[in-house]
């Protein structure tokens, strides 16, 4: 009976370790958003729509409040210095309306599961859609405002009340923008387009346009209550070198909640629905 030969032990296998990939650093998460915002910035430009709602649109309200309303409204000339705050707030939020359509068509289309397998930033499609909303509202702010001194727009603000006018008009955009993104995250894109209405409506119903004084009794608690009107006034202050504090720190808290809530709620959503 022959002895069995001892069988050598089996090779160990060395553990495997899984690799994460190192978290994006700062600069190359801001290059990524870069890249992001002037895809953006292109698609506007190459749009005839885009261009239409971007500088054609606000500037035709301009003229029809201006030029066709005025004179019924006020003989004596100087309603477009009480008009010009609230058309520019108007504009402002129907141009930023548009992030939720072009954000609706990137989650609906499939482009953004195709971002996901590239190797950028998570969340540099998102803040990309936001930072070109704001650089073509100001774009578009500056037109009709240009049209507006044509037409004979004087506002009182010397040049520490400009820095204001700017610091609060960005700030106005990107609470309206990221409303508009993070609706676009849910929505579809025929409903993502309701909010163009609701932008072009509400201002009417505030002191945009006409004193709320001079509004249907009934109507006043809403018009002197909702955001839009210390939004509207604090912008007409500003521009006028005399704006109340009162008014304007309601208007600002209304935005930084509007941001503060939107970017909450766009970024747990906007996560939840890339990780699938």
């Amino acid at each position: 009976m022959t002895a069995l030969a001892p069988t050598a032990p089996a090779p160990r296998r060395a553990p495997v370790t899984s690799v994460i990939p190192a978290a994006p650093s700062v600069r190359t998460g801001l290059r990524d958003i870069g890249t992001m915002t002037a895809r953006e910035l292109r698609r506007t430009l190459r749009s005839v729509d885009g261009l239409i709602t971007a500088f054609a649109i606000p500037v035709a309200i301009m003229l029809v409040f201006v030029v066709i309303f005025g004179g019924a409204i006020d003989s004596t000339g100087d309603y477009i210095d009480y008009v010009v705050p609230g058309t520019l707030i108007l504009c402002l939020g129907f141009g930023s309306a548009a992030t939720a359509t072009a954000v609706a068509q990137d989650m609906t289309s499939g482009t953004i599961d195709r971002f996901k397998t590239l190797p950028i930033l998570g969340p540099a499609p998102l803040w990309g859609h936001v930072i070109a909303s704001v650089v073509r509202n100001l774009a578009s702010a500056v037109v009709v405002l240009a049209v507006a001194i044509a037409l004979g727009f004087r506002p009182g603000a010397d040049l520490l009340g400009w820095v204001a006018v700017v610091g609060y008009v960005v700030l106005t955009v990107l609470s309206f923008t990221w409303i508009c993104a993070a609706a676009g995250l849910v929505l579809s894109v025929d409903a993502s387009q309701a909010l163009n209405t609701a932008f072009l409506f509400l201002p009417y119903l505030s002191s945009g346009f006409v004193a709320v004084g001079t509004m249907p009794t009934w109507l006043h608690g809403f018009a002197d209550n909702q955001p839009f009107t210390p939004i509207i006034e604090s912008l007409r202050g500003l521009m006028a070198g005399s704006v109340d504090a009162s008014t304007l720190w309601t208007a600002v808290a209304w935005l930084v909640g509007f941001l503060v809530v939107s970017i909450t709620l766009g970024s747990i959503t906007y996560r939840r629905r890339t990780a699938r």
